[in-house]
């Protein structure tokens, strides 16, 4: 499975609202638990089974939590048994899409 969440204090952190310091902190949960993973300005892929995604997410929200007693987490996942390497797989399939149709 592929989860893409995010996960913010609902404190802001700075005198500019930037909450990056508590993100930074559920982004190394994501780093170090050696799961394929990327982060956007957005959001964090995270992939693998079920139960190591899912407490990777959990621990990433706590990690949060210790920066805000409140914290809003926005999660979506893509569910397809037998399928691995689809973190990368999804994008490499759609940029060949558009690379073929590409007139130029």
């Amino acid at each position: 499975m592929i989860v893409a969440f995010s996960v913010a204090p609902m404190n802001a952190q700075d005198a500019d609202g930037s909450v990056h310091d508590a993100v930074a902190a559920a982004v190394r949960v994501v780093r170090a638990s050696g799961l394929p993973n990327r982060t956007s300005s957005m959001f964090t892929e995270i992939e693998g089974e079920w139960d190591e995604v899912m407490d990777v997410v959990k621990r990433a929200t706590e990690a949060v939590t210790a920066a805000s007693d409140r914290v809003s987490l926005v999660l979506k996942a893509d569910i397809r048994a037998g399928h691995t390497g689809e973190i990368d797989g999804k994008v490499a399939r759609l940029e060949r899409a558009l690379a073929e149709g590409d007139p130029a």
